[in-house]
C-alpha cells in the first residue's frame, strides 16, 4: 500500500440532521473526513445503522427512519379525537365499541394527543431518542411538555 492511501478514515456521530446529504471535507492534515448522516438504531435486538441519502441520493431499499408503528398510532388518535371532537361518536368508549378495541386500548391511544408538538414532530421524522417504543409511549406521562421531553429522553 502506497503512503498516499494509508491516510485515516475518522467516523463521529455529527451533529448532522438525518435529512442531509453526506459530505466531504479535507482535514488541515490531508486526511479524508466523510460526514455521514446516520442514526443507530435498536431493532430486534440489533443495532442498525440508518442513512437514508448517498453521495447520488436516496439508498435503495433503506429502512425507513420513523418507527411505523409508532406513526400508524399518532395517525389513529389524532383521527379518532377528530372523531370525538366532531361528535360523530358520544365518548370513547361509544368510539371503542363502534371500532371493536377495547376502552384501555382506545384511552391508552388517544392520549397519544397530549405529547407535545415537537415531540410528535420528531417522532413523524424519525428523529425520536433511541430506544423510544409504542409501549413506552402509551404508558402513563407527564402532561406537561417540558416534563414529557425529559421523561422521553428529547434534546429538544
Amino acid at each position: 500500500m502506497t503512503d498516499s492511501l494509508k491516510k485515516s478514515v475518522q467516523i463521529a456521530l455529527s451533529g448532522l440532521p438525518i435529512k442531509s446529504k453526506p459530505q466531504m471535507t479535507m482535514a488541515e492534515n490531508g486526511n479524508l473526513i466523510i460526514h455521514v448522516p446516520m442514526i443507530v438504531r435498536r431493532q430486534r435486538g440489533r443495532k442498525m445503522i440508518i442513512a437514508p441519502k448517498a453521495l447520488d441520493g436516496d439508498i435503495q431499499d433503506a429502512p425507513e427512519v420513523a418507527q411505523n408503528a409508532i406513526v400508524q398510532a399518532l395517525a389513529r388518535a389524532f383521527a379518532w379525537q377528530d372523531t370525538l371532537d366532531r361528535r360523530k361518536v358520544k365518548s370513547a368508549s361509544a368510539l371503542a365499541k363502534k371500532l371493536g378495541h377495547d376502552n384501555s386500548y382506545v384511552a391508552r391511544i388517544l392520549k397519544l394527543t397530549t405529547l407535545a408538538p415537537d415531540i410528535v414532530e420528531a417522532i413523524i421524522n424519525g428523529e425520536e431518542p433511541n430506544g423510544l417504543s409504542l409501549a413506552k409511549l402509551v404508558k402513563s406521562f407527564p402532561e406537561n411538555w417540558k416534563e414529557q421531553r425529559t421523561w422521553f429522553g428529547f434534546n429538544l
